[in-house]
């Protein structure tokens, strides 16, 4: 029996917060911040305000994500590939590093419910800049490293994987969806973030 792509993504997160504590003993730690709340937070902030977190699973009721693309394909007016809407409406978590035979990236996701605002709006922009230079939809789920300059994303049309940089054609496929993209992903340690 085949996973979902949710089973796989919580599979692979797992995998990275393990290999977090084996090589560290705790979990990863970010700085805390009192107006921008997490599910996230584990505990209590030290005395540098560090608190450590961890990814946590997103509701399937009622869940934020789901309305936010909903009013996301009334803005523009056509459906969003239901990998995309999967993957951000799966998990809370911080950007999750990873490699595959490409090279390194982090795995992108929403912090809390107002990122789902903050998403809305940087999809958006990145859909109509698509539109007017007549390029097929895609919508991004990961940046390269170290330098982000290019990132991963699922073509809205057929679900496949590819390569871009901002305002450009795709470069080249990757893998023809999210679920082959991810078989092909090893876990890295999650930094800590100062």
């Amino acid at each position: 029996m085949s996973q979902t792509l949710t089973q796989q993504l919580k599979q692979f997160i797992a995998l990275s917060v393990q290999l977090q504590q084996q090589n560290s003993g705790r979990l990863p730690l970010t700085h805390y911040d009192n107006e921008w709340p997490s599910p996230c937070y584990q505990g209590e902030p030290d005395q540098q305000q560090r608190i450590e977190w961890q990814p946590a699973h997103q509701s399937d009721q009622n869940n934020p994500c789901q309305a936010m693309f909903d009013r996301l394909e009334t803005a523009i007016g056509y459906s969003i590939h239901p990998d995309i809407r999967e993957w951000y409406s799966c998990i809370w978590s911080d950007p999750i590093p990873a490699s595959c035979q490409d090279g390194d990236l982090s795995l992108l996701f929403l912090w809390n419910e107002a990122d789902c605002e903050r998403l809305r709006g940087n999809l958006i922009g990145h859909l109509l800049t698509k539109q007017k230079r007549k390029q097929p939809a895609t919508l991004f789920f990961a940046c390269t490293e170290p330098d982000g300059d290019q990132f991963l994303s699922v073509d809205n049309q057929t679900g496949e994987i590819w390569l871009e940089q901002p305002g450009k054609k795709p470069i080249r496929k990757l893998a023809d969806n999210l679920s082959e993209f991810l078989s092909q992903l090893k876990p890295e340690l999650i930094p800590d973030q100062e």
